[in-house]
């Protein structure tokens, strides 16, 4: 098929899905043909030709980039973010700019200026495409492109992908460039994959997995060579020893999502792989760490919008004698939605004098303790320690095993009124690698309800840098055609 046929057929596909609303912004048809045109004559890279959908808190020159905001939605960045001259240059074309959370904040994609992302309807009811990158994941699974850009901050890539059904890949924090990205969490975003297999989301990761030194947090040439080194030691020849955190299990676990994580577990000690119980004690107080956490840099990162240097601005006067409102008040009282003041607001204080210590320093204490119960179960050093955390040979796996999401795709009319913390729990699984900046991915497992096919994410998670590993394992189950 050729790439125009091939560009002509998303284009074609994204007509038709306009009403699950995945897209801000398209570019032009003439635009689109152009770079058509161009990875036709000049094309030789590995993504040449290939549709990427883009979540719309990553740069682009020609086309807005608002991060569903308010106060960007008129915002068109002069220059593109170096995941996206890193696209360009393997011979991607963009496809798009995907609708989100505000500033990536949320777990259905429900909280964006241009309204909810939805992806289907079950008995007639829309339903959660998941979040915060909802859009980019309902892109992939509709047929809009071939594979598709997010971020995921404590789990906002695998969310979304277990959700619709498709692959969601997180890779090892500072592996791939953050430059051009519109922070939330500096120290946990995390630019993901979005594919319909994980052969085509590690061919996006390999085409972005290089050190820019725009970005601070981008590992540099030395560090890679050390992770490398580290990695190419351990052996892959025998079967692999799967662990299974025992305080994944929790009570609040759909039977149907434990099911499927059971049956997945069994189908590969059938092929031979070993299962081992493992414990994560720290996993309880991640979720809470993670909220104290993100909320407090996305105080400080938010803080650039005032509608002063870009960014929208609220027409008046801002500032107010009577009220003692600063000048840029209004705008961003105007410009932010529901949940960004709620994050912002509870990110300001848990910074606070009185509170930081109770708050702000305890999380990163638990934050470092999650990150050493990874480090003693998995048998692989972690390549960016000196010093590794004892524990018995026999108890050290290879990979860990569990699933992506508690629950499964809510309808968005169930999500109505729910609290915020109810919300909040839908990370409780995705937000322990996060803290400690592994890759995982999130699988589509398929099972039969009611007499139809459906999936349930299962998330593979590795130890730091061990990324292929993890790709590689997501790619063994799919060779094995279960769904």
């Amino acid at each position: 098929m050729s790439l125009l046929r091939g560009a002509e057929r998303c284009v074609a596909a994204i007509a038709r899905t306009k009403h699950l609303n995945a897209f801000i912004s398209l570019p032009e048809e003439s635009a689109l043909l152009r770079q058509v045109q161009d990875a036709e004559t000049n094309g030789r890279g590995p993504l040449n030709g290939k549709l990427i959908a883009i979540k719309d808190n990553i740069c682009t020159s020609d086309l807005p980039t608002t991060a569903a905001s308010s106060i960007l939605k008129s915002f068109t960045s002069p220059y593109d973010a170096t995941v996206i001259k890193q696209l360009r240059a393997a011979g991607g074309l963009i496809a798009g700019k995907t609708n989100m959370d505000e500033f990536g904040m949320g777990s259905h994609s429900t909280r964006s200026f241009f309204g909810e992302v939805a992806q289907g309807t079950r008995n007639n009811k829309r339903v959660s495409a998941g979040g915060s990158s909802g859009g980019s994941a309902v892109a992939v699974a509709s047929n809009n492109a071939w594979a598709a850009l997010g971020t995921d901050t404590g789990g906002s890539v695998r969310l979304p992908a277990a959700y619709t059904g498709t692959i969601g890949f997180k890779p090892s924090y500072g592996l791939i460039s953050r430059w051009g990205v519109i922070a939330y969490a500096n120290s946990l975003d995390t630019v993901g994959v979005f594919a319909r297999s994980s052969q085509d989301a590690g061919t996006v990761f390999n085409a972005l997995n290089a050190h820019d030194p725009k970005d601070p947090t981008s590992l540099p040439a030395s560090t890679r060579s050390r992770i490398s080194s580290v990695v190419s030691k351990a052996s892959r020849k025998r079967p692999l020893r799967i662990g299974v955190p025992i305080e994944y299990n929790i009570a609040e676990l759909n039977p149907e999502v434990r099911a499927v994580w059971m049956q997945t577990l069994r189908m590969f000690a059938n092929k031979g792989h070993t299962i081992h119980p493992v414990s994560l004690p720290t996993t309880c107080h991640a979720l809470s760490a993670y909220y104290v956490l993100a909320p407090a840099e996305a105080s400080s990162n938010l803080a650039k919008y005032d509608g002063v240097r870009y960014g929208s601005r609220a027409p008046g006067s801002d500032a107010s004698s009577e009220t003692k409102s600063v000048l840029f008040a209004k705008s961003r009282g105007e410009g932010f939605g529901d949940e960004v003041k709620r994050r912002i607001l509870l990110g300001a204080y848990t910074l606070s004098a009185e509170a930081i210590d109770n708050y702000f320093i305890q999380a990163q204490k638990v934050r470092r303790l999650v990150q050493h119960d990874f480090d003693r179960v998995f048998a692989l050093p972690n390549p960016l320690l000196d010093e590794q955390p004892a524990n018995g040979e026999n108890n050290q796996v290879d990979i860990l095993v569990c699933p992506t999401a508690p629950t499964l795709p809510p309808t968005l009319k169930s999500l109505e009124g729910q609290s915020p913390v109810d919300a909040y729990m839908n990370d409780v699984f995705t937000v322990p690698a996060s803290l400690a900046g592994l890759p995982a991915v999130s699988i589509p497992v398929g099972y039969v309800v009611d007499g139809a096919a459906a999936t349930v994410g299962i998330q593979v998670i590795g130890q730091y840098g061990d990324d292929q590993l993890v790709l590689d394992f997501a790619s063994q189950y799919e060779r094995l055609k279960l769904y």
